[in-house]
This record gives structure tokens, sequence and C-alpha cells, in this order.
């Protein structure tokens, strides 16, 4: 049967949901199980309705071939990085700061900005435990390390991975290296002035605390980074394009089922000491588990409406699928919202002739790669991680910027001109 846009309700009140309900029920938020009842609410009365208008197979697909994928990647990374702690005290000077910055930055396309975000900002705060203004530095961390590094491979931002799953090669996404690049200098340039003007602020007894209370780095659970490195080689290798017996039967699952045997090792191998040391708790993927299974089920007709009519959009230029999928991005989930944009994308001929990654033009896939994973810093929602630091530099006793604040204050007056001067340069109008 022909999907109407009105089949698309679900999704966008479950999209709703993940937008506002921190903000207007925060108490009732906070907890799992009332996530679960919620989404159940909107999500099996959809599905119900979905089966009955003839869907039930599309919806399948998606939660077998996406959502499936998609969270055992989460949680794997999840449970591997939750192994790693980092622990240390450095001198918090401008340079110093910007080291630990810069390393994130790289190692979020590596090990995922989720699991970038938790290694190291505990590692961040202690070593700024001594210094008053704390708060820019948590900010350009969430901008950099919990966003923005994650570019250039689909380990690094959930869209990317999903992204890679309808057919981007892995190693496409290093084609934006240069955009990375640019991104993590302006931000870092940026971020280095900043500190240098709050360092001359500084009271001197907190630097000659900072100077005194130094330990040096350690790493503990070493064992988990071969299991980072399994990740990413599952990632790259175990595919179709490599194991053509993967696509169809049980095998098409053959990279979930070494991602679970990881799991288990990591579990099995890893001093449960560590974890309490990082804090580890499953509520964090349990919350990305129960909102993105009611996502993928509800998402399954408006991806279908949009690419039957993505000609009648109106959006069909790079820096327009660029801002699209980056303003939403901002205040929905990233994920979806690639999806959704490439959806439209696909629905748009292609020039005869012309090369194409995925089905699309690889300049819009680089657009909404970009888009995706940029604008999800510019608010607290719009990428998992953002919300995750908030809470751990609260704890830690930094005052951080409500949720308008730090629009307001941070990331419309500075990252947001960044990505207008990224998009400038690298896709123009």
């Amino acid at each position: 049967m022909e999907v109407q846009l009105w089949m698309a309700i679900p999704f966008a009140l479950m999209l709703l949901l993940i937008a506002v309900a921190p903000l207007l029920f925060p108490h009732f938020w906070e907890s799992n199980k009332n996530k679960l009842i919620a989404t159940a609410v909107i999500t099996v009365p959809a599905a119900i309705m979905l089966i009955v208008l003839g869907l039930g197979h599309a919806v399948l697909h998606q939660v077998a071939f996406d959502y499936i994928p998609f969270i055992m990647l989460l949680l794997t990374l999840f449970v591997v990085t939750g192994g790693i702690h980092l622990k240390g005290d450095l001198t918090a000077t401008p340079g110093i700061n910007g080291g630990i910055l810069a390393m994130g930055y790289l190692l979020a396309s590596l090990m995922g900005t989720t699991g970038a975000a938790m290694l190291l900002i505990r590692f961040l705060l202690e070593t700024n435990r001594q210094r008053k203004y704390r708060t820019h530095t948590v900010l350009f961390f969430i901008a950099m390390v919990a966003n923005c590094g994650g570019i250039l491979t689909p380990l690094g931002d959930p869209p990317l991975f999903l992204l890679y799953l309808r057919g981007a090669p892995f190693l496409w996404f290093t084609h934006l290296f240069p955009q990375w690049l640019v991104t993590g200098l302006i931000l870092l340039a940026l971020y280095n002035r900043i500190d240098r003007y709050y360092y001359k602020k500084e009271p001197l007894a907190n630097k000659k605390r900072d100077l005194q209370e130094i330990s040096p780095i350690r790493f503990k659970g070493k064992i988990n980074f071969l299991y980072l490195a399994i990740i990413i080689l599952s990632v790259m290798f175990i595919n179709e394009g490599y194991i053509p017996a993967m696509k169809g039967g049980v095998l098409r699952f053959l990279r979930e089922f070494i991602f679970a045997a990881v799991i288990l090792l990591s579990l099995k191998t890893t001093s449960s000491t560590i974890r309490q040391l990082n804090n580890f708790s499953w509520e964090p993927i349990l919350e990305v588990a129960i909102l993105f299974i009611g996502i993928f089920v509800t998402m399954t007709p408006a991806m279908i409406y949009l690419n039957v009519h993505a000609s009648s959009l109106g959006i069909d230029q790079p820096w327009e699928f660029f801002y699209a999928t980056g303003l939403l991005s901002s205040f929905l989930d990233n994920s979806p919202t690639a999806v959704a944009f490439y959806e439209v994308a696909t629905g748009i001929a292609p020039v005869d002739g012309a090369a194409t990654v995925a089905g699309i033009s690889p300049v819009i896939l680089e657009a909404i790669s970009l888009g995706a994973v940029l604008f999800g810093s510019l608010t607290y929602i719009g990428n998992g991680p953002n919300f995750m630091v908030k809470a751990i530099a609260e704890q830690e006793g930094v005052e951080m910027p409500s949720f308008f604040a730090y629009m307001a204050k941070f990331s419309l007056c500075i990252l947001l001109p960044v990505f207008i001067i990224v998009q400038l340069i690298f896709i123009g109008f």
C-alpha cells in the first residue's frame, strides 16, 4: 500500500518525547522504567498499526538489520571502554588542557564519542580540580570529544554507523579528514585563547596547589584495548563485501556474534574494581536501547515516505542537506535525522554518469554526515554523551549552564560560526 504522511505521527511523537520530556518532566524521566513505559505507549500501538497496514516486513527489516547492529555496536563500545580506567593529575595549564582535548578529539573516531568522553572526562576534571574556572573546559570537551571528533569512522558517531550499514564504505569517512582537521584546529585555537584568559584570572593559591598536587598517568584494564582493536577490525572487515556468505541466513549477524563474544570477554577479564572506579552502570545503555527501539520501529513509514516524496521537499543542494540535517540533529537525535535525510537523498536521481556512494551523491553524503555529527553539539540533547558529561561535571562541583544558557552563551556564539566556516570552505552554496 502507499505510505501516507499521517503514518509518521508516532515517529514525531517519539522524537517529541525525547526532546521535551527531560525538560518538562526531569524527575519522571530519570527512571528507565518510566522511559520504557512511555516508549511502549507509543511504539506498541504503532507496531500493531503498521503490521495491520501491511508494513510488518519493513518494520522487521528495520529492527533486525538496523537496530540490532546499531545497539550491539554501542553496547560493545560501552562495555569495553567502561573497562578502561585512566587516572592521573597533571598541571592544568592551557597547554595541558588543550592536549587532553586534542587527544579526545582523535580518540572519538577510534572508540566512539561516548567511549572517548567517558574515558577522559573524569581525568580532565581531576586535572582541573584545583582550578576555579572550569566550566568553559567542559563545554569545549562536549563539543570536541563528545561530538565533533567522531567524524572519521563509522565507530565515531551512531549516525555514521547507520550510513555505513546503508553502503558507505568504512574508509570512505576518512575523506572527511580536512573538515575534521579544520574544525578541530579552530575549536582548539578558540579554547586556548579562552583558557589563557581564565588562567590569568586564576587565584595564585590555586595555581600553587595545582603545581604541588600532581600524580602520574596510569591505565587500568589495558586488555580492553585489544578488545577495542577487535571491534574496529570487525566493523571494517566483517561485512558482505569481504564475506559474501553474510548476505543471507544467520551469518548476516556474524559481526554481532563477535561483538557478543567481546562483551563477555571484557566482563570476564576486567576487574570489577576498574568498573567501580569508572562508576560503570548499565543505565545509560539501557536508556539508549529503550528509546531507540521506539525510534527504529516508528520511523519505518517516515523513511519510506521521504524516499518516495524526496523530489517534492525542495532540498537538493549539499548546503541545504548540511543545515537541515544539522539543525534537526541539534534538537532531536542525530541518528534518525541522518537516516531521514539519507532517504531524502536516495529519492533524488543522480546525474547521468556521476559517481555515487551508498546510492547518493558523495557531496550530499558528506553534508549529511557533517551536519549530523557537528550539530549534535549545539544542545545537550543533540547527542547522547552531552548530558552524561554534564551530569558527571556537576557531580564534581562544576557549575554547568542550563539548557538554554548553554545555547546562548556557548553553542550559538562559538560553535555555530565555526560550523558555518566549515560549510563555506568545504560545501559552499
